[in-house]
C-alpha cells in the first residue's frame, strides 16, 4: 500500500513532536504545565498599536468609523504605567472639544482609548493566566499533530458549553456555539489561539438577537511571561433592529 505524500508528512511531523516531547503525547497537561510556568513577573516594557473600526446602521443610517492610537506602557515593580504621547493626547483634547460644539461629532481616538484600559491591557500582558481562566470554563475535545507557522505543533481543541456563560444571561438565550484552538510547541508553551462563538435568542418576548465573535491570538514569551503580541477580534451583531459590527487589531511590540 502506497501512502500519499500528505500522510507520510503527517507522520513525521508526529514523529518529530513526540520524540522532541520525551515520546508523550499529552498536550493537555503540557499546556497546563507551560501556562504555570509563564505566570513570572518578569519586568516588561513595549509599545501597544490598536486599530478599530466599525459599522452601525444600514442604508442611510449606516455610520463608518476608523480610529488608531498608539501608547508606551510598563509593567513591573511598580505596576502597570501607560504613557500616552501629546500627539494622541491632542487629538484626544480635540475631539473632547468637538463632541462638546457637536453630540453627533465623530471621536475615533476617544473611541480607541476604551481598548487601552487595565481591563483590556492586563490580558495581553499576562496571557497564561487568561488563557488558563478561559480553559477552566471549556471542554477539552481532542489533540492533533498540526503545523504552525510552518512549523510542527500540536493543536488542542475545545468547546464552551452553555453553562460557560453568566447565568443572568442563560435564559435569553436560544442557541449558543463556542469553541477554543490553541496551537502549542513541543514544551506545551502556547504559540496562537483561535476562538468563536455564536449566540441567539430573544429577550422582552419580541426582541430578537444574534452576535458572532471570532478572536485569533499570538503569543511569545519574555522571560518567563507569556505575552499576547497580536490579537485580531470581529464581532457582529444583530436585534432590536439595528445591525453592527467590529474590526479591533492589536499589536504589543516589547521594547529592549
Amino acid at each position: 500500500m502506497r501512502l500519499s505524500n500528505t500522510v507520510l508528512c503527517r507522520i513525521a511531523m508526529a514523529g518529530l513532536v513526540l520524540s522532541s516531547t520525551g515520546v508523550r503525547a499529552d498536550g493537555l497537561a503540557d499546556l497546563k504545565a507551560a501556562l504555570a510556568r509563564l505566570q513570572g513577573q518578569t519586568p516588561l516594557k513595549a509599545v501597544l498599536d490598536i486599530s478599530r473600526s466599525s459599522r452601525q446602521g444600514e442604508g442611510k443610517e449606516l455610520e463608518e468609523t476608523f480610529s488608531k492610537a498608539a501608547v508606551t506602557l510598563e509593567d513591573g515593580a511598580r505596576g502597570l504605567q501607560v504613557l500616552y504621547g501629546k500627539d494622541l493626547l491632542a487629538r484626544v483634547e480635540t475631539e473632547e472639544n468637538a463632541k462638546e460644539r457637536d453630540s453627533k461629532a465623530k471621536t475615533p481616538t476617544l473611541s480607541a482609548m476604551g481598548d487601552i484600559s487595565a481591563g483590556e491591557l492586563r490580558p495581553m500582558i499576562l496571557a497564561a493566566g487568561t488563557l488558563a481562566r478561559r480553559m477552566e470554563k471549556a471542554i477539552f475535545k481532542r489533540e492533533e499533530v498540526q503545523a504552525y507557522a510552518g512549523k510542527p505543533a500540536r493543536l488542542l481543541s475545545f468547546e464552551f458549553p452553555l453553562e460557560s456563560l453568566p447565568e443572568k444571561d442563560r435564559k435569553y438565550i436560544k442557541e449558543y456555539e463556542g469553541s477554543l484552538d490553541i496551537w502549542i510547541a513541543a514544551d506545551g508553551t502556547p504559540l496562537a489561539s483561535h476562538s468563536k462563538d455564536k449566540v441567539s435568542g430573544r429577550a422582552f418576548v419580541v426582541i430578537s438577537f444574534e452576535s458572532n465573535n471570532d478572536e485569533q491570538s499570538v503569543y511569545s514569551v519574555v522571560g518567563q511571561r507569556l505575552i499576547t503580541v497580536h490579537k485580531e477580534a470581529k464581532s457582529s451583531g444583530s436585534g432590536a433592529g439595528e445591525k453592527g459590527e467590529s474590526h479591533v487589531t492589536k499589536t504589543l511590540t516589547p521594547q529592549a
